[in-house]
């Protein structure tokens, strides 16, 4: 294996070496006769095997066994400033161009034993079922596009109206009276030929209305608008396909999201079970909340906030670059407290029909 340094600067400082590789922080490294530097030179100069280094250290006058460069390997890799030089790239120069942003992201979660590209394939692999390109479901169809997804269906009944202009990025003048779902699909065509998408043009009453649709689907994320149990809908379709489903929105002061894996955390039937009753005020005021009429208060930094939640956490589960963030909890951010995230653990119902539902760990796709 090759060994390659990330993009990493150094300066000496006494007997020390400084070294950044992060902007946020930096490592102190003792090194007093420079044996540090000369193998952080040397990696710089050019990806090589433990044998290679060795060998190229004693022009530098030190004696160092592979097992000695090795443990300084190691030493390395435990700080974050090596990774395995075989999946730097895609292999591809066309793509690592497109990609460049995305693998030099995933770069400061790679190591020795997984390179910035396999964080990146699985995303290129991936199907999400994207439910709702209205408000924060465009902005996440645009990061998603972004971030190189391999294809998304999209669903959506609505047609672009000029109101959607104040938060809807994706969506243009010419674009008013058609369907929404049609033309973020065009968007997606345009900006990145390479990713296969559907549009899907369909009103969502009950679960059974997505089952065609989660057929070989990754991931589902976004949010239904229409009917106050549309996302409940949404959950069970994705319990029963034994999919993650990242959901997210927002009212006149709030920004929220959540996901859920079936079959590892609790899903938003368990959350809706755990309501107060409707005999009790509190009961009241989600009924109420649930009814009422909005006049869509979602400007457009609130609406890309929403969509770029939904985006990082679908990212998570995708590529696995760190773990989900918001797998079994309710985040919220308010806009009084200046989004502030705060979690709250979605309850779990033992008794849950819809969890019950869920694909056993070896039937998951």
């Amino acid at each position: 294996m090759r060994v390659a340094l990330k993009e990493c600067e150094w300066e000496t400082a006494g007997e020390d070496l400084v070294v950044v590789f992060d902007a946020r922080e930096a490592v102190t490294l003792s090194d007093p006769d420079g044996q540090v530097a000369a193998l952080l030179s040397e990696l710089r100069r050019t990806p090589q095997t433990v044998a290679e280094l060795s060998a190229a250290l004693g022009a530098y006058g030190f004696r160092l066994s592979e097992d000695d460069v090795g443990r300084g390997l190691r030493g390395l890799d435990s700080l974050g400033l090596v990774e395995a030089a075989e999946d730097r790239g895609l292999g591809d120069p066309d793509e690592d161009e497109r990609h460049f942003s995305n693998l030099s992201f995933y770069g400061t979660y790679a190591d020795l034993d997984r390179g910035r590209a396999t964080f990146l394939r699985p995303m290129r692999a991936a199907h999400v079922l994207v439910l709702g390109v209205g408000g924060g479901g465009s902005s996440l169809v645009q990061c998603l596009a972004g971030l190189g997804v391999g294809a998304m269906t999209l669903v959506d009944q609505d047609r672009v109206e000029p109101r959607n202009f104040a938060r809807q990025f994706l969506y243009r003048h010419a674009d008013i009276g058609l369907s929404k779902a049609e033309r973020a699909a065009a968007w997606v065509r345009d900006y990145d030929p390479s990713i296969k998408v559907t549009a899907v043009d369909r009103w969502i009453s009950a679960p059974e209305d997505l089952t065609d649709l989660v057929q070989d689907i990754d991931l589902i994320a976004g949010g239904l608008d229409g009917h106050p149990h549309a996302n409940l809908w949404a959950n069970e379709a994705a319990v029963r396909a034994g999919v993650p489903y990242v959901l997210g929105g927002a009212n006149r002061s709030q920004v929220m999201y959540l996901s859920v894996d079936p079959g590892r955390t609790p899903c938003l039937a368990c959350d809706y079970a755990d309501r107060p009753a409707e005999d009790g005020s509190e009961g009241i005021a989600y009924r109420i909340a649930e009814n009422m009429k909005l006049s869509n208060p979602l400007t457009g930094p609130m609406a890309m906030q929403v969509g770029s939640l939904l985006a990082f956490e679908a990212q998570r589960y995708l590529t696995g670059y760190e773990p989900p963030r918001a797998a079994g909890f309710r985040v919220t951010l308010d806009l009084r407290e200046g989004l502030t995230p705060q979690w709250q653990a979605l309850p779990g119902n033992p008794d849950c029909r819809v969890c019950r539902l869920a694909p056993g760990r070896g039937e998951r796709r």
